[in-house]
């Protein structure tokens, strides 16, 4: 399960607002969580993923870096934003949880826990009586909603209670599984809303050149003089700029910089180093240079409007970036990153500054919504596959023992990776590499 959060949302907003996160946020990360909902009482672990793309369509540039190269995950520094972007990963997985487990209970059926993280219990309690067990996990990176099975020797339902989820009917169970990706798409519109009316929604308004918001030591750049923070007036745009940079390795290229504290521009001459594929890199971390103030909402009506807008343009680059994800699949797979990235990613958002995390909860649930309609095992659209499958043939069930087949091969296949990622993210992070 893979997506890439096109650039279309940074860089190509609507009118009046954008949708991107803050500055500091790398503009070529997009993020996903992934979350399951199982009919045993075994839970599953939530799959996190997001890919990273530096290499987008031309009429929307991101944050580019001017050499090849992957990048480096960002530095969990700061616990507090560590904890903060844990937070919301966790919220927004109960919320998705919380959908299931609320279009259950209205209906009456049988619900058996509802748990929040995974991993070993650290506490628990059952309401009512008898009734469903709530608990809290180790591990706060999700959540999962439990449904008694008639054929569990601990189950003490009637397999032929009507209250089972097996036993109701095919609209009733596209209810439970569909309210999920229901109550994400409404909490991201709920976020993007108060964030209209209290902070504000953040408006790009564009300025000249090109901001260098990061040097790598012992570059090219560096060598030359070149300096975090400094602007890039000799050219326009930060595609322009890249294709100037590659296309002249070993060749003295001028450059027209602004630096603060300075009246007058300076004029820097840097030679790009030769790239293992043929091209120049300098060694920086290449921005479109603007400034960013606030659109507040004066009145509920507004707010709507605004909200409205904004939603609109972050849910469409979610499915375009879906749809370029899976179109360059050979391309985005080595790219992929999981839970331990998106929270590196979701930290630096949080120390940036904290109304950021609006847009970005808005982000991961979007996306979360997106991943969980595709058809695929162990997500709900394959569940909703399964279910159309049943209402093609009149009602009559698809054999338990082919279901249980598909599932569960889903779901170690979701399970295998995301611990890879796991494990790949952790060795990434820089405080590790130090060690």
């Amino acid at each position: 399960m893979l997506l890439r959060l096109s650039p279309q949302a940074q860089l190509h907003p609507p009118r009046g607002c954008y949708a991107s996160l803050p500055p500091s946020f790398p503009l070529s990360h997009s993020t996903v969580p992934l979350s399951f909902s199982t009919t045993s009482s075994s839970p599953l672990p939530p799959l996190l993923l997001f890919s990273q793309t530096h290499n987008p369509p031309r009429s929307h540039p991101p944050c580019a870096f001017a050499f090849a190269s992957p990048g480096l995950l960002p530095s969990l520094e700061s616990f507090q934003s560590v904890i903060e972007a844990t937070s919301v990963l966790t919220a927004i997985i109960v919320v998705h949880e919380g959908g299931h487990f609320l279009a259950a209970t209205l209906q009456g059926i049988h619900v058996s826990k509802f748990a929040i993280g995974f991993g070993p219990v650290l506490a628990r309690f059952v309401y009512p009586k008898g009734g469903v067990e709530y608990s809290v996990r180790a591990f706060p990176l999700g959540g999962f909603v439990a449904f008694p099975d008639a054929e569990d020797p601990d189950c003490n339902i009637p397999a032929d209670d009507p209250d089972l989820l097996r036993n109701r009917p095919i609209v009733d169970r596209v209810f439970v599984v569909s309210a999920g990706v229901a109550a994400n798409i409404a909490f991201a519109f709920f976020l993007i809303f108060a964030q209209s009316l209290t902070t504000g929604l953040p408006v790009q308004e564009p300025l000249p050149g090109v901001l260098v918001p990061d040097v790598r030591p012992g570059s090219a750049a560096s060598r030359s003089g070149l300096l975090p923070g400094d602007i890039v007036l000799s050219s326009p745009s930060v595609s322009d700029l890249v294709d100037i940079i590659k296309s002249n390795p070993e060749k003295s290229i001028s450059l027209k910089i602004q630096r603060g504290g300075l009246t007058d521009p300076l004029d820097l001459k840097i030679v790009p180093d030769l790239s293992p594929d043929g091209t120049g890199r300098i060694g920086v971390q290449l921005s479109p240079n603007f400034r960013v103030t606030r659109l507040k909402a004066k009145n509920l009506a507004e707010a709507t409007n605004f909200a409205t807008r904004e939603f609109v343009a972050l849910t469409g680059s979610v499915f375009e970036g879906l749809k370029q994800t899976f179109l360059n699949f050979s391309q985005s797979a080595e790219k992929v990153s999981g839970p331990v990235a998106i929270i590196a990613v979701g930290a630096e958002v949080a120390k940036s500054s904290a109304d950021g995390l609006f847009q970005f909860a808005a982000v991961i649930n979007l996306n979360l919504a997106a991943m969980n309609l595709l058809p695929l095992p162990a997500l709900d659209g394959g569940t909703l596959a399964l279910l159309l499958v049943e209402a093609v043939r009149g009602g009559r069930r698809i054999p338990r023992e082919v279901e249980q087949v598909i599932t569960s091969l889903g779901v170690s296949l979701v399970v295998m990776l995301g611990l890879f990622l796991i494990v790949r993210d952790t060795l990434n992070l820089d405080f590790i590499k130090m060690l």
